[in-house]
Formats: C-alpha cells, sequence, structure tokens
C-alpha cells in the first residue's frame, strides 16, 4: 500500500497537476472494484464539469442551425384587452416573421398598447436569428449583434413594432436568447424584467461523437451593440423579480395558479386579514385579489392606507388576477407607461 502525505518543503505543495494519462493508468491498475468504463465516465463528467458551459455535451435535439418542426413561438394571447403576450421557444431561422405575425394578429383585434415577449426557458444558438428577430421592435438603423463573422445591424423601417415591449428573462434563457434580450435593451427598445439569464451567450461549435451525441465547445464570443462583449454571469434584467425555480415553473405553466400556501406568509381567517390576536374593526375586509397585490407590492396588512388604496373588486369578483410575478410586474409596467402616455399632451 502507498501512503502520500504532504511534508513542509515537500514538492506536493506545488499548486500544478500531475498529468492526465499518469493519474488514469495508476487508478486503472490500482484501484480495486473500478472498470475502465467507471473510470473513463468520470474523466469525461470531470472535464465537462470543469469547462462547463464552454463545453457542453448534447444528447438529444436538432443541431446548431436546423429549422426546429413546429411553431418558434408556443403561446401567443392578449391580456387586459391591450397587452400581446408572445412566448418564446427557441430562437432559430423563422422567428422574426413569427413574431410580427402574432403581433399584427392580435393588432388587429385589439389595439395593442405593449407586448410581452416571454424568453424564460427560451434557448437557441441562431444568433442571426435573434439579431433578425431584435430588429423587428427597432425602426432606425443601429448595431445589434457582433461575433467572429460579422456583424448585424438593424434596418430602417416604417412597419416597426412600434409599442413597449417588456421582457421576461430567467436562468433558463440560455444562447441566443440571451442575446436577443440583451440586443433589446442594449437598444433601449425593451426593459428586462426577472432574474439573470444563463451565461451562455457564445458562438459553439459541434463536433459529433461516435456514439450519436454531439460536443458543443464555444469557440468565439458574442457582443452586443457597440463591442460590448455578453458575460458569462448572464444578463442582467432592469428589474429583479425573485422566485424560486419551482414556482417560476408552475406560474410558466399557469399564470393565474393559485398556492395553498397563505401569500407573503399572511394568515388568513374567514377572508379577513390578522395581524396578532385582534383585528382592527375599522379595516376593509381584504380578499385573495388583496392579498397577491399587497405580496406583488411588497406591502403589510399592518399599513394604514392598505385598505384605502386596495382596489374595490368586491368579494364576489370572478376575475381573474395574473399571479405569475414576473409577468403581473411587466403589465403593471406596461399599464403605467399606458397612463403616462396618455396624460402627456398633444
Amino acid at each position: 500500500m502507498v501512503f502520500f502525505a504532504i511534508q513542509q518543503g515537500s514538492r506536493a505543495e506545488t499548486n500544478d497537476l500531475p498529468h492526465f494519462q499518469e493519474i488514469f493508468r495508476l487508478l486503472r491498475a490500482n484501484l480495486p472494484n473500478v472498470s475502465e468504463e467507471e473510470l473513463n465516465r468520470a474523466e469525461v463528467q470531470g472535464l465537462l464539469d470543469q469547462f462547463y458551459p464552454r463545453v457542453i455535451l448534447v444528447t438529444n435535439g436538432a443541431p446548431a442551425g436546423v429549422r426546429p418542426e413546429g411553431s418558434l413561438l408556443s403561446r401567443t394571447m392578449v391580456y387586459d384587452e391591450s397587452y400581446g403576450y408572445l412566448r418564446v421557444a427557441q430562437v432559430a431561422i423563422g422567428l422574426a416573421d413569427e413574431i410580427k405575425s402574432a403581433h399584427d394578429r392580435l393588432d388587429a383585434t385589439n389595439k395593442l398598447k405593449g407586448v410581452v415577449l416571454d424568453l424564460r426557458f427560451a434557448d437557441g444558438q441562431d444568433y442571426t436569428a435573434a439579431a433578425s428577430a431584435a430588429d423587428r421592435f427597432l425602426s432606425r438603423e443601429q448595431p445589434l449583434l457582433d461575433w467572429d463573422e460579422g456583424s448585424i445591424h438593424s434596418t430602417g423601417k416604417a412597419d416597426a413594432i412600434n409599442v413597449p415591449v417588456a421582457v421576461l428573462v430567467n436562468r433558463r434563457t440560455t444562447g441566443a436568447a440571451e442575446a436577443l434580450a440583451a440586443a433589446l435593451r442594449e437598444t433601449d427598445a425593451a426593459v428586462l424584467i426577472g432574474s439573470r439569464t444563463a451565461g451562455q451567450a457564445r458562438i459553439f461549435k459541434e463536433f459529433d461523437l461516435s456514439n450519436g451525441q454531439r460536443l458543443r465547445v464555444a469557440t468565439g464570443q458574442v457582443s452586443v451593440g457597440k463591442d460590448k462583449p455578453l458575460s458569462a454571469t448572464g444578463v442582467a434584467p432592469d428589474i429583479e423579480v425573485p422566485v424560486s425555480g419551482e414556482d417560476e415553473t408552475a406560474y410558466f405553466a399557469d399564470a393565474y395558479k393559485v398556492f395553498s400556501r397563505p401569500a407573503a406568509q399572511l394568515r388568513v381567517t374567514n377572508n379577513v386579514v390578522q395581524t396578532g390576536s385582534t383585528n382592527r374593526a375599522s379595516r376593509r375586509r381584504l380578499n385573495e385579489a388583496d392579498l397577491v397585490r399587497m405580496q406583488r407590492e411588497g406591502l403589510s396588512p399592518d399599513d394604514q392606507d392598505v385598505a384605502a388604496a386596495a382596489p374595490k373588486t368586491g368579494e364576489d369578483s370572478t376575475e381573474q388576477l395574473v399571479r405569475d410575478p414576473a409577468l403581473a410586474r411587466a403589465l403593471d409596467l406596461l399599464k403605467g407607461i399606458a397612463i403616462v402616455e396618455r396624460s402627456l399632451p398633444r
């Protein structure tokens, strides 16, 4: 049996690691009950972990640059009769045309005052498609994205989507979707809401492996605007909305979802908010919509003005309330902009 000890002044103090092949040969010859397949798996996993996200093993999905089947927009709808919602599944060839077509269709039936572009859980590696999608929201020429293969500018046009835009992002917004979000924010075309993106906006080259998988290696950097490299830490939102991963996934599936736990840890009995052993008799009875609003706005039931500020919806109101925190914040922002624009002198 061989024992290794670190002694003062010995070579073991060096920060230099031994050669990989040397370690591999020693383990293969001396480590009991470990197969070569297990050693190989550990080797590959270690390399992938060490260099992630610059190196990614692709186990499924279409190769980069291939137009996926089906629509690139997984959901389109209108909230509050005036605010379009476009959910992007993947940034790929044809996204720009789908965005324009969906916007025009919604605008024809509901004169839109704003658009929510949802890039949460969206991915893609087509940066040309990302630039083309951003171009749909811009009416004049300006730099969008730049990488080793060249740069793309927006084009002057009269039919740009010319309404306020809020873009939703999260940690699962990756690759070209990050670049799209960054380009819209850099050109002042949109406000980003949610959480920081994944930090995987790089140019990747794919290599086919013998087992049918593909190895995606980052070979170049992507810059936004006038030579501003996208950071490996991701794109930070303008308005941060902290939401747990589990809750965000649930809200993404159903923006109106009601959780069984009390909102903002408020204790509710007989539809009256209790803040201690006693209640204020003069306090207006708060319904569930009030509690959700209070949670979103950071209000406390102890605030004197809560009852006065609460909308008079009535306890029997059947109006659905958007409970997805990021989407609700985006809609509130767009409504606020619409109110301000309406009040400006003509």
